[in-house]
């Protein structure tokens, strides 16, 4: 059994103002640095055999919060990068809907196939996030493995884990610093637990905004 620790990376200032980040590389914000100091004080339970991460700035700084309080290494991993939004990468919702509505309610009805200006297809993502994820679990059984990461490709490794559509990824919500554990066994992945965001209670306040 490879037992995965799914950690969103913390919250930058462009989740807060609710921008699409894509793979630009924001670092994390104030807000964003006490939430993963938090996040990795409470994985000091656990012990990392392995620690992967996204090589984009913010997850790269939350995977190496948490290696600082585990005798591991970080490994960068750049097939968990975030879904390229291009051209709408720093524009809000809002923004995106005023000057290029066509573009967005096309990649609103189908993402696998539509894609930003400039970006990519959830079904281009999908190839990459599913290729790290069988690298994940193709290691020697009985692991602890950390995935540091983005919304969107731990919203789509999960759906690679557990058999669902690709499409159905926006319905496992994941906010920063949040964990989440599969474990994964010959016959399959069982999801142990989503979005846990206790460890954030005490020090700071979880923020949830909808923007990858």
């Amino acid at each position: 059994m490879v037992r995965l620790l799914l950690i969103r990376h913390g919250a930058t200032a462009w989740t807060a103002e609710g921008r699409f980040q894509g793979q630009t590389d924001v670092p994390l914000s104030p807000h964003g640095q006490r939430q993963v100091a938090a996040l990795a004080q409470r994985l000091t339970t656990e012990k990392f055999d392995l620690l992967y991460t996204s090589d984009l700035l913010r997850a790269w700084e939350t995977a190496q919060a948490i290696a600082a309080l585990q005798a591991c290494v970080v490994q960068p991993e750049p097939r968990l990068r975030e879904i390229a939004f291009g051209d709408w990468e720093g524009l809000t919702y809002a923004e995106i809907q005023q000057r290029d509505a066509s573009a967005l309610a096309a990649w609103e009805g189908d993402p696998c196939y539509h894609a930003a200006p400039g970006g990519e297809t959830l079904s281009q993502m999908l190839i990459r996030v599913r290729a790290a994820y069988d690298s994940l679990v193709a290691i020697p059984q009985d692991m602890t493995v950390g995935v540091v990461a983005h919304g969107g490709a731990l919203q789509l490794l999960l759906c690679c884990a557990l058999g669902v559509a690709p499409q159905a990824y926006w319905q496992f919500a994941l906010a920063p610093a949040s964990l989440s554990e599969l474990c994964v066994y010959a016959q399959g992945a069982r999801l142990m637990s989503l979005n846990d965001t206790h460890h954030l209670q005490r020090s700071t306040h979880s923020t949830n905004l909808p923007r990858l």
